[in-house]
């Protein structure tokens, strides 16, 4: 029985080999890619059918060796469609782009980007996207972490341009205020309901000690202590434990302590018990505005699940470039 098991696996895995290939061959040849100038489902259904399982199943076979990705690649996401719109200008490499930002030095996930984009240049050479495969990652990256499965439109172009200047402006700090937040947001089109909600993702992935030190001071005989009263003792406690005076700046803290690799509504849970990591996420609790959406969904992740995916929607439609605008990159870290 053992035998045959194995073998059935190994006949399943080669038909979807088979599959993947003589299909993308098959559509390629009759059906060349086409170029729009908006978004729309099943967008590759002709010209790269099986473009959504490469990117999925690139997505799944890295995050199940490397748990910390999905936050990772739901991070690269907001990084790059906050600054001049989901256009993969976040994976441009050289002086003076937007990778070369020290508030980008600590992103990841780009080597899962890059994989998934050799292959569809194998089977799909000049049909998809770097801008839809960081849309994709995310979206399935949240999926494999226990998320929503997010129904998404595709068709994104690739920039042509990427400048360090344009990023500070336009994310957000761990350190802002909800005004300041409001305003990032609101100059995207997105609401203050999107910015609850899409704050959720902080319920996985973690950050380095400086992303939160300015909640604490140090005396000058190196001894930390809690300057931002908001903080629960104890969890304040554990973070001066986790991020003492002189840490090693590559150590990092999940942005969730209860469930770091799970997404879910703990998150929310988290701010109600005085427990968000960042400034950013603790005014979300403090503020009248946003209180009562935080309680919302620290009872009911199915509210959050469903918010969830209508924002992230919304968020990975930023910016869209139009066929004269954008391009079909062969390597997602140079343009053509």
């Amino acid at each position: 029985m053992e035998k045959l098991h194995i073998y059935l696996s190994q006949t399943l895995y080669l038909y979807k080999i088979y599959k993947v290939f003589f299909l993308g061959f098959f559509c390629l040849t009759l059906f060349p890619a086409y170029s729009y100038s908006s978004l729309s489902f099943e967008f590759y259904a002709l010209s790269c059918p099986t473009a959504e399982f490469m990117v999925k199943n690139t997505v799944r076979s890295a995050s199940s060796m490397d748990p910390t990705l999905p936050g990772k690649l739901l991070r690269l996401l907001f990084h790059d469609c906050f600054v001049e719109g989901c256009d993969a200008s976040i994976l441009l490499e050289g002086n003076g782009t937007e990778r070369s930002d020290p508030a980008n030095k600590s992103l990841g996930g780009f080597s899962v980007i890059e994989s998934a984009k050799r292959v569809l240049e194998i089977f799909c050479p000049g049909t998809v996207s770097c801008a839809d495969i960081i849309a994709l990652a995310a979206r399935d990256a949240v999926e494999f972490a226990g998320g929503p499965n997010v129904q998404i439109p595709t068709g994104r172009r690739d920039g042509k341009l990427s400048l360090v200047s344009n990023v500070r402006s336009n994310i957000v700090d761990t350190s802002f205020s909800i005004d300041q937040m409001i305003n990032i947001f609101s100059a995207k089109g997105l609401s203050l309901d999107d910015l609850v909600i899409l704050s959720g993702a902080h319920t996985i992935g973690s950050a380095h000690c400086n992303a939160f030190s300015d909640r604490f001071q140090v005396d000058s005989k190196g001894n930390i202590s809690v300057i931002d009263t908001s903080l629960d003792r104890e969890y304040a406690a554990e973070l001066t434990k986790q991020c003492p005076a002189g840490a090693n700046p590559s150590i990092t803290v999940k942005n969730d302590p209860q469930t770091p690799q799970l997404f879910d509504n703990q998150y929310y849970k988290d701010l109600s018990a005085h427990k968000g990591l960042f400034q950013s996420d603790s005014v979300l609790f403090s503020d009248g505005r946003t209180r009562k959406r935080v309680m919302d969904f620290a009872d009911d992740q199915n509210s959050f699940f469903q918010s969830w995916s209508q924002s992230f929607v919304r968020l990975a439609g930023l910016g869209i470039k139009s066929v004269d605008e954008g391009e079909i990159r062969a390597s997602c870290s140079v343009t053509n």
